[in-house]
């Protein structure tokens, strides 16, 4: 294997989204628009939020692409126009695939809300492809102890297979372009090399502590992401001796197609676009009972 380098390391920037919470995103960003297939980026808090001050995302629209919402702490419960609904809690994950559109809504669970609590989770925004823009949305919804979980032989590394495949496990959740997503935790002294084709865009995410990256060793933190060049077919990550890691690593095959989006719409054109717009102001895309 030819462990790809490291081409950038990218700060998060902290602000707020929905009615008003936390987020760090590395992207998009002036210094990065989007990394084809994937849009957006948003790590929510993390935040310690006392009783009655949870915020969430009300009633919003989608079109054109997906979102991927993996909780780690506290408790959200979801709602859209065709009559889904369900709850998050901690190391679950929700796959939408918005496709034709809904409106949707995500907001903190009651009981969580009522008492407060630590808040922290990523949402991931997939773009599909033209030929998916249209289709019927759909969820996949897996608990906390449906996510397989791999590890390492020497113990040192563990990983939970959200999308794609990891030291030998595979994920539940499909994926209609070639993805894989990984939250890898690792020792002191550890390493993981994961397989990443060529045509992969791959970047990783530091949840929390510090690493090496890449044939270059370069270092992250947490709130950075690392952006790997397409130049190996591997990518490798280490820990110090003396620290230890968790980290997105997240990669997929770019679409190589027109991105237009406004806000919550993500088409290949500005007619699309504008046609989006349209249907969401004409009531077609539904609303929340």
């Amino acid at each position: 294997m030819k462990i790809r380098s490291v081409e950038k390391v990218i700060p998060a920037i902290a602000t707020y989204e929905g009615a008003g919470f936390l987020v760090h995103r590395p992207f998009p960003s002036p210094s990065l628009d989007h990394f084809d297939p994937f849009l957006l980026l948003d790590e929510m808090g993390p935040s310690d939020l006392g009783p009655g001050e949870a915020k969430g995302a009300p009633d919003h629209p989608h079109r054109g692409f997906e979102t991927v919402t993996y909780l780690l702490n506290g408790a959200m419960e979801h709602k859209d126009s065709q009559g889904n609904r369900g709850k998050l809690r901690p190391g679950d994950v929700q796959w939408m695939t918005a496709g034709s559109g809904v409106v949707h809504s995500e907001m903190p669970e009651a009981s969580f809300a009522a008492s407060g609590g630590r808040m922290h989770g990523f949402q991931l925004w997939v773009n599909l492809p033209a030929r998916d823009k249209m289709v019927r949305p759909r969820y996949q919804e897996i608990p906390a102890s449906g996510i397989p979980m791999a590890k390492s032989e020497d113990g040192r590394v563990t990983a939970r297979v959200i999308a794609g495949e990891a030291l030998g496990r595979r994920a539940v959740i499909d994926t209609r372009t070639p993805i894989f997503y990984l939250d890898c935790e690792l020792a002191p002294g550890a390493e993981l090399v994961q397989p990443a084709s060529p045509d992969y865009n791959v970047f990783a995410y530091v949840v929390e502590g510090e690493g090496s990256f890449g044939s270059n060793r370069s270092t992250a933190r947490r709130h950075e992401m690392v952006r790997f060049a397409a130049d190996g077919d591997a990518v490798r990550v280490e820990t110090s001796p003396r620290s230890s890691l968790r980290t997105l690593l997240i990669g997929g095959v770019p679409l190589n197609e027109p991105v237009a989006r406004y806000g919550p719409f993500v088409m290949n054109t500005r007619a699309e676009v504008i046609a989006a717009v349209e249907d969401y102001q004409a009531g077609r895309l539904g609303e929340i009972a």
